[in-house]
């Protein structure tokens, strides 16, 4: 089983996937293609998405059961001891608000969340 995902790509690209895959939603691909075949594809998925971000999950022989691709996501697969993980980038840096109390909080409550300093 195969299953492509495509968020803001052009509609060549989806056509064109429509010839061996079948589109169960908007940009969202599913079939059962030679591994062969889903090479090629995903090699295509890649050159034309231009601006836009794809990701390819099919089953394989490992524990998992399955494994996944990306192009163009700020989530990353990342291997973790035979387990593939998905990595997200941080959050950005906390604005001065959060690490400053509040005016009108309690004592005990900038201590709590803020602790003894």
């Amino acid at each position: 089983m195969t299953v492509i995902v495509l968020t803001n790509c052009p509609p060549g690209l989806r056509g064109f996937l429509t010839r061996w895959l079948l589109e169960i939603s908007a940009g969202v691909f599913i079939g059962n293609p030679s591994a062969r075949i889903r090479d090629l594809l995903w090699d295509e998925v890649q050159q034309y998405a231009h601006q836009g971000r794809a990701l390819l999950a099919h089953t394989t022989n490992n524990e998992q059961g399955f494994t996944f691709r990306t192009h163009d996501h700020a989530w990353h697969p990342v291997d973790h001891e035979g387990l593939t993980l998905i990595r997200r980038p941080n959050a950005q840096s906390p604005s001065k608000a959060a690490t400053t109390p509040q005016k009108g909080w309690s004592n005990a409550s900038k201590r709590r969340r803020y602790g003894r300093s």
